[in-house]
């Protein structure tokens, strides 16, 4: 037997989990009618399979119809969940994994203008800044029959034979209650630490009451606000103990901070370029103190610092919820001494930027994560062996090639650059970001082990392409930035892309004219502001950096807004023409007619890239498909088979190459695609 901490059981009252690591509740926003479908089953599964010890469901599921969901999370007050979470349950427990749920009240974190229709409602008429309702000040009537509402979905889940439930208790209405922030109501709810308290023990009593013995039950709590006025450190202490002499308690799942704003909730789950496991210290301190099974997490991305985690003795079980999104099969590859495998969560968020943006959770590299009924997780090998060329390496183009030798086949790459990562390595230049070069890193490492041969340094034509006698060729040649956009003064701009690779020296009053609304502009106006320089950030958008999203909106805004930084929004750059040594820029809008203008002594342009495409189109006519690709089959995840041109190669083209996209789509193209071939 193993003697790797992460591999030890771990007993909990009559659950034997059978290692340390868990995938803590999350809402990935995969139900369907707010029921856990066959989708979100098969992203539970596939973890369950791969040797996790616990899934989480939900993050979280509703208890009332006065909590309705802000990103598709489970209904737990409806009944017809039961049959959803059996099968569910079953599946998991079928490859001897735990699971459990987590079920809460959002209180002010939602609106009033989803579901029923219903006021939001809390402990106050304050409203939370995420969300923006004005909620209802709570009276006893919401406050019995939401407690009787928490009591009936946890039996619904023990009807539907999970080993446990999770109340959120950080940020949603539990906490509403706990925190001197956020209660304004009078005793017996209000006012003393007890007070606030009791609601949280008044629903665990009626849990216990209903269903006894057969749930575990934890609580997730923020057991210090880190903010003034709120639940500090001793109280956050004080509530572990009240939570332990009720004997209704059989977990601690600790949180430090607030969700409150996009800020808040950034610093309790931290994105890429911010302190790995922040809050690891503090889990081990309540668990020391309170004394009751603790798990935790907050960006423990990486084996290594998991492993410390338990062998530390700060934790009892380990979430690593965002590396399991980024490899499902961690346990696995521990297991069978395959650590150097794992594929890593490079701290991107765009799992949880996306489903705050009312979309469904995308791991950035990993996009068979969520996709499980249609993409595969394991490569099959092919029946027939064949000879794929790909150009470009970029993420799309390993991604291609990585597939490509793990069905079997025989692979080589031809990049015109020294070395691969493309648009990656421009992105990764930037020393918060830096983590993203383990996409390509990640991808090397595994297109070495299969012998991809590669040839940097080289601008393929045409008739290289043709010297390799290819049965099929991916182009993934990517794009270069588009700045020809402007009514005059083209010429007198520069790309995002100049600055941030330091082709080109920042001004000294310099107009970042972002009209993609992605990570470049704000990479740019980053290295101009560090400078020295001052720096507006324009757009004719409502808002600047829609594609940047929230949580990785937050270091950015942190970094620009202490320089001499400005954001102006609605506003559209129409020319740019000469002013002596400096640039008149001329401004107008789309929402009248307008034509101001300004003096900058830079201009810079970030409109998404053109693809480089000329390879592709010389490759086109003599291609079997004609380059053509049969939509129906690739989102049915089906190989694709059309035929219409010459006896020969099958040619296709990829990520950007394509049009401007992402990182994500860039990847997923070359999955599914190559994952047939």
């Amino acid at each position: 037997m193993s003697n790797d901490p992460l591999l030890q059981p771990y007993t909990l009252k009559h659950l034997t989990l059978k290692n340390r690591i868990m995938t803590t509740s999350h809402e990935p926003a995969y139900p369907e009618a707010g029921m856990p479908k066959d989708r979100y089953r098969a992203y539970h599964v596939e973890r369950a399979k791969a040797g996790v010890a616990m899934t989480m469901t939900a993050g979280s599921a509703a208890v009332s119809r006065d909590s309705p969901p802000v990103f598709n999370n489970v209904l737990a007050y409806k009944d017809e969940v039961v049959g959803w979470m059996k099968k569910l349950t079953d599946e998991c427990h079928d490859h001897g994994c735990a699971v459990m749920i987590q079920l809460t009240h959002l209180g002010r974190r939602t609106h009033w203008n989803k579901g029923d229709w219903l006021p939001a409602l809390t402990t106050s008429h304050q409203r939370e800044p995420a969300h923006r309702a004005f909620p209802k000040k709570m009276e006893d009537w919401d406050i019995a029959r939401i407690i009787t509402d928490y009591a009936d979905a946890a039996e619904r889940m023990a009807d539907a034979g999970l080993d446990g439930i999770e109340l959120e208790c950080y940020g949603h209405l539990m906490d509403q209650f706990m925190s001197p922030l956020t209660n304004e109501l009078d005793a017996p709810y209000g006012g003393s630490l007890e007070n606030r308290a009791r609601f949280a023990l008044e629903v665990l009593a009626a849990i216990k009451a209903r269903c006894g013995d057969r749930l575990l039950v934890g609580v997730r709590y923020t057991a210090d606000e880190t903010a003034s006025g709120g639940t500090t450190i001793d109280e956050g202490i004080a509530i572990g103990h009240l939570f332990k002499a009720s004997g209704n308690v059989d977990f601690l799942n600790v949180i430090r901070g607030q969700i409150h704003t996009d800020p808040a909730m950034t610093d309790v789950i931290p994105v890429q370029g911010m302190k790995s496991a922040p809050h690891l210290d503090f889990a081990g301190r309540i668990k020391a103190e309170v004394g009751l099974p603790t798990f935790h997490a907050s960006r423990i991305p990486d084996v290594a610092t998991a492993r410390h985690a338990v062998a530390s003795g700060k934790l009892d079980m380990v979430g690593m919820t965002r590396a399991h999104m980024a490899d499902p099969h961690v346990v696995k590859k521990i297991i069978e001494g395959r650590e150097d495998e794992i594929r890593p969560c490079v701290g991107a968020t765009y799992c949880l930027d996306r489903i705050y943006q009312a979309g469904d959770a995308l791991c950035i590299h990993n996009a068979a994560t969520g996709r499980e009924l249609t993409m595969p997780h394991v490569i099959p090998v092919a029946t027939e062996r064949k000879k794929v060329v790909i150009v470009g390496a970029g993420p799309a183009g390993l991604e291609a090639a990585r597939v490509a030798a793990e069905r079997g086949h025989a692979v080589t790459l031809f990049e015109a650059a020294a070395e691969a990562g493309g648009q990656i390595r421009l992105t990764a230049r930037n020393q918060r970001r830096k983590e993203m070069i383990g996409i390509i890193e990640w991808r090397m490492a595994q297109c070495a082990a299969r012998d991809v041969e590669f040839r940097f340094n080289t601008w393929a034509e045409a008739e290289d392409i043709a010297a390799e006698h290819p049965d099929v060729v991916i182009i993934a040649t990517g794009g270069m930035p588009h700045t020809d956009v402007l009514d005059g003064g083209n010429d007198l701009v520069v790309s995002s892309w100049d600055l941030i690779s330091g082709d080109v020296k920042p001004g000294t009053r310099v107009l970042i004219y972002d009209d993609a609304g992605d990570h470049a502009g704000l990479q740019a106006a980053e290295v101009a502001a560090m400078a020295g320089a001052t720096v507006e950030i324009m757009t004719p958008d409502r808002s600047f950096a829609p594609d940047v999203m929230a949580m990785n909106l937050v270091p950015y805004m942190r970094s620009l807004q202490v320089k001499d930084v400005t954001f102006t929004v609605t506003y559209r750059l129409t020319s740019v023409a000469k002013d002596g040594n400096q640039l008149k820029a001329t401004i107008g809008s789309d929402y009248m007619p307008l034509a101001k203008t300004r003096i900058y002594d830079q201009i810079v342009v970030n409109h998404g890239t053109l693809p480089l495409d000329d390879l592709y189109f010389a490759l086109k006519p003599l291609s079997s498909n004609k380059g053509e690709v049969d939509y129906d089959a690739l989102i049915a995840g089906r190989a694709q088979t059309l035929n219409g041109g010459p006896a020969g190669f099958k040619l296709f083209r990829i990520g950007d190459a394509v049009s401007a996209r992402n990182t994500h789509a860039a990847i997923y193209d070359a999955l599914r695609l190559m994952k047939d071939i």
